[in-house]
């Protein structure tokens, strides 16, 4: 499968990918944080921090296999989004997206994808986080068009997510489809088997969709330039961060090259 060309990271190169169309004129918003790829260990241990208290929070037996760095944070094809505070420089969000470029997505470790979605480029968002203070649901709608913009810029053409209830409401409004309706929730190994549902949304199809829908985030996400969100960056896995470990089913802990146990969460 053909792999998206390199797009630099300085500013005016993001800034052109900022959607413009001749009947909304683009504005531009400066947010209460940041959000950036991370690229070196000192923003993985925040990404996993605010990660794992997240989990903590809603699926505390899981959250336990989330204190450490996974070993699919590094790998091709993968970038690991932290949002920070401007404030202090705290970490109030985190998500993970892998495209199928280099592998096939985390969740086929459990369910084979239909007919529809193959053939086409797919990226997946893991491992949603955010902090519990007001700000949160700002967050959570920001990282959102991070990953939407992540995907537009590398011709994805399916955002994938799985979600357990009710969150799958979220992406319900957003326009997600349910890959397999007749299945309803299914237990999925890269979140702990727990019952999860697996949506989709057509990433050249969206605006579309939500201009129809008079969606209240199209404005936000299409015509709103935030240059606090950045998703054009190095990865872990081409800053040379690989996972020591190679065995083992994707997502878990793994030892990288740069950390010693003192340094690990």
């Amino acid at each position: 499968m053909m792999i998206a060309p390199h797009i630099s990271s300085d500013i005016t190169t993001a800034r052109q990918y900022a959607f413009r169309s001749p009947e909304h004129a683009m504005k531009e918003e400066a947010l209460p944080f940041t959000i950036r790829v991370v690229s070196n260990i000192h923003d993985l241990e925040k990404a996993v921090r605010i990660r794992h208290a997240a989990y903590m929070r809603h699926v505390p037996g899981f959250a336990n296999e989330l204190t450490l760095p996974e070993k699919a944070d590094s790998e091709p094809g993968v970038v690991v989004l932290l949002a920070e505070s401007k404030l202090d420089g705290s970490p109030i969000g985190t998500l993970r997206i892998q495209s199928n470029d280099h592998k096939p997505l985390t969740l086929e470790q459990s369910i084979s994808l239909p007919a529809t979605l193959s053939g086409k480029r797919l990226a997946e968002a893991t491992r949603l986080g955010v902090t519990q203070e007001r700000v949160g649901r700002m967050v959570t709608t920001a990282l959102f068009k991070a990953f939407f913009l992540y995907c537009r810029q590398n011709r994805i053409d399916q955002m994938v997510i799985t979600a357990r209830s009710p969150v799958d409401r979220q992406y319900d409004r957003l326009l997600f489809t349910d890959v397999y309706p007749e299945l309803g929730y299914i237990p999925f190994k890269h979140v702990g088997n727990l019952p999860h549902g697996v949506m989709s949304l057509d990433v050249n199809n969206a605006e579309r969709l939500w201009t129809q829908a008079r969606h209240p985030l199209l404005g936000f996400i299409l015509h709103t330039f935030h240059e606090d969100i950045n998703v054009v960056g190095t990865s872990l896995y081409e800053s040379g961060l690989v996972a020591i470990k190679n065995s083992g089913p994707s997502g878990s802990s793994a030892d990288l090259p740069s950390m010693t146990p003192s340094e690990r969460y």
